[in-house]
């Protein structure tokens, strides 16, 4: 059975060649290890590198596109499977339900919004999926930094750290994918008899 990578992105079409590229070759790296793609559906930004980089090494491409976004010039045509939502909460959830992991490449305020709340489904246990951030550039060195500071300053447990892994390029992310062991969680909660055994 083909399994898929949920991958997080921009659609912007005026970015650095450098994120273009990052998304040429994760779409091409994942074909070739046997991995399909499922994302947002749209053609422009590298969402559309994604996909097409996914295609030319003969990989599976599964979009899902809320239908205010099914539109030429913004869908991607050449999906294997185009599935139609009514709105973006319906294109989450059925992305996160057949996703075999999660790669979060840069992008905007939406893919921050994905990440997070797939992190925060991860932390709440309502999965225990791979969620990989691909740090192109140091892209999301401030991201990683909040993440710290609020594990530094106890809003969250320090076994957060294991919701997500930070790679600094296609392979590592890749090879953290398929190493991946389910981690064993402890209770989620920050307890004041947590706080007192950290003191």
């Amino acid at each position: 059975m083909e399994k898929f990578i949920c991958v997080f992105s921009s659609s912007s079409s005026v970015l650095d060649r450098q994120y273009f590229e990052a998304a040429q070759e994760l779409g091409t790296k994942m074909a070739r290890r046997g991995f399909g793609l499922i994302f947002g559906g749209g053609v422009v930004g590298l969402m559309g590198q994604t996909a097409r980089a996914v295609h030319e090494s003969n990989g599976r491409v599964v979009g899902v596109i809320p239908e205010a976004l099914n539109e030429k010039g913004i869908v991607y045509e050449r999906c294997d499977e185009l599935i139609v939502t009514k709105g973006l909460r319906e294109r989450k959830a059925i992305m996160d339900e057949r996703a075999f992991a999660f790669i979060a490449l840069p992008g905007g305020f939406g893919t921050l919004e994905e990440l997070l709340e797939i992190i925060t489904l991860k932390q709440l246990r309502c999965h225990n999926k791979p969620i990989v951030i691909l740090n192109v550039n140091g892209f999301y060195n401030g991201l990683i930094q909040v993440f710290e500071n609020i594990i530094e300053q106890r809003f969250a447990k320090v076994t957060s750290r294991d919701l997500y892994h930070v790679a600094e390029n296609v392979d590592e992310a890749l090879s953290y994918i398929e190493n991946y062991v389910p981690v064993q969680w402890e209770s989620k909660w920050l307890t004041d008899v947590d706080r007192e055994s950290e003191d």
